[in-house]
């Protein structure tokens, strides 16, 4: 018996339930193009290191942009709340688990001091790379006239789901092709969201990028919290679908940056194949000596005063930047050298540049980990 007006559903996919078709033609992998162009901005890696307290300070951020890379700083952390902040990490990280929470909702209490903010940032800068910092909408309109004073080459915009059209208690909020225009030339990157209409929205302001993922990030807790996301493929896939669209209709091509759930190289390949311009890593950085989480790592929702949406996991510290980037790799796992990784797979399905990967074929495959690897699964 069918029942009127019931709610449809689509099924959406995840990392671990597909897998990408090697190509009628190969290439070498040494022939492969993997840059990224960012507004007028280029970077030889198609890589972002994610605006988290455990994974970016400044001298991370020139270590990570020397390599070729950008790495964004959070603008509401403890960087710009404390003149040292290296003692309030050493706190947040050797805090046992049952009271990790607490302390950094604390730590998180103490006011960002605007003074702070151009420090970071010409910290960065004098590392010899760009500067990029992330805001949430709440504060966007009060920090990012401090960050372009002080010289931000890229800000980006970002919450758990950010809309073009925001209704709010605020008389005006924050409009986003305002902030484009105050800002210019420094390109805008907008996030997160996960789906085709609203990715095509962000991108109608003229933002110069949008940000794809929602509670896929290994310290979020937002889908259990509440129950909101769309698995990394699908929504890869569909806002892809929205940039190409938008792309058509204007010739103005928006990347898109698949952020959160890349665990490994092949994770991070297959988002590019769902049509990925550049990938955002958060957990897979905070593992490295470099990063200053001290092998912890937590998002940016996990302080929040009133309904915390993360924890704090523990990573340790067991590799190190230049490993995690360009190896040589003594794991079978994909956590170290991803470009390898990375120029590999475009070599197997013939692509010479990240657009002709984005045509690869990708196939439903749920049996993808497990298929013949009965031994390993018994093994550990």
């Amino acid at each position: 018996m069918s029942i009127p007006q019931a709610k449809q559903m689509r099924r959406a996919y995840g990392f671990d339930e597909v897998a990408i078709v090697p190509g009628a033609t190969t290439v070498n992998p040494a022939m492969t193009e993997i840059g990224f162009q960012l507004d007028g901005l280029s970077f030889p890696l198609p890589m972002m290191a994610a605006a988290m307290d455990a994974v970016v300070d400044p001298a991370f951020a020139g270590l990570f942009g020397r390599a070729g890379g950008l790495a964004v700083l959070n603008l509401e952390g403890v960087q710009t709340r404390y003149d040292d902040p290296a003692a309030v990490l050493e706190e947040l990280t050797t805090a046992s688990r049952d009271d990790a929470t607490a302390i950094m909702q604390k730590a998180y209490a103490t006011p960002v001091r605007e003074e702070l903010i151009g420090r970071r940032i010409e910290e960065i800068k004098a590392e010899g790379v760009p500067a990029a910092v992330s805001a949430t909408p709440a504060n966007t309109k009060k920090f990012a006239p401090l960050a372009k004073e002080a010289g931000v080459d890229v800000f980006v915009v970002q919450s758990t789901v950010t809309t073009a059209r925001h209704t709010s208690f605020s008389e005006k909020g924050l409009i986003l092709a305002d902030l484009v225009t105050q800002l210019a030339p420094t390109p805008v990157v907008v996030g997160n969201t996960v789906s085709y209409g609203p990715c095509r929205e962000l991108m109608e302001t003229g933002v110069a990028a949008v940000l794809v993922g929602v509670g896929p990030g290994s310290a979020c807790t937002s889908r259990e919290v509440l129950g909101i996301g769309v698995p990394q493929v699908t929504a890869t896939l569909d806002c892809a679908a929205a940039r190409d669209q938008y792309y058509r209709e204007t010739g103005r091509y928006v990347p898109i940056i698949t952020d959160g759930g890349i665990r490994s190289g092949g994770d991070l390949c297959k988002a590019f194949v769902c049509g990925a311009d550049a990938v955002m890593l958060g957990s897979i950085l905070a593992a490295c000596a470099e990063a200053p989480g001290r092998g912890h790592h937590w998002g940016m929702a996990t302080p929040h005063a009133d309904l915390p949406r993360g924890v704090r996991v523990s990573v340790g510290v067991d590799t190190t930047l230049d490993l995690v980037l360009h190896g040589p790799s003594h794991r079978t796992d994909g956590t170290e050298n991803l470009v390898g990784a990375l120029r590999t797979a475009m070599g197997m399905v013939g692509a010479r540049t990240l657009r002709d990967f984005q045509q690869a074929e990708l196939v439903v495959a749920p049996s993808i980990k497990t298929e013949g690897k009965q031994m390993q699964i018994a093994q550990g």
